[in-house]
């Protein structure tokens, strides 16, 4: 009886574990290096970029739970900001820009620069915080 005890909480702290590593960077932003996106300028362009200020694109999907509260937290930002852009990519509609972008799972965030260079990134739901000083020094 005791072995059993022993294995299943075992099991537990390894499930544990591996749950926690798979999900660690959920929602955390990441610096992109231009240099590092293979033809950024020719991947981005057919994204409709905005060509006054950054531009925010938002993979998503409508069986995706999370999608919408990526979208509320990027529009509330958006607005707050004003001259940032908010598009919105439908994985299963544009199939192609998932594969471009290596976008794995959903929700995925981007963040370009107003020259069309991609930035930034995050998968899972962004805080709004962290949007904001992303892109605050875009704007300037």
């Amino acid at each position: 009886m005791m072995t059993v005890t022993i294995a299943i909480v075992t099991a537990a702290v390894v499930a544990a574990l591996a749950g926690w590593l798979l999900t660690r960077r959920s929602g955390n932003i990441r610096e992109v290096h231009p240099e590092s996106v293979r033809g950024a300028d020719s991947d981005s362009a057919d994204l409709g970029l905005s060509r006054t200020g950054p531009t925010v694109v938002h993979f998503s999907a409508p069986w995706c739970g999370p999608c919408d509260r990526v979208r509320r937290v990027v529009d509330q930002v958006c607005d707050d900001l004003g001259d940032v852009a908010h598009v919105e990519v439908d994985l299963d509609a544009n199939p192609q820009a998932g594969r471009r972008f290596s976008v794995l799972s959903l929700p995925t965030t981007l963040i370009f620069d107003v020259d069309g260079q991609q930035r930034y990134r995050a998968s899972g739901v962004p805080k709004a915080a962290d949007l904001r000083s992303v892109l605050e020094p875009l704007l300037a």
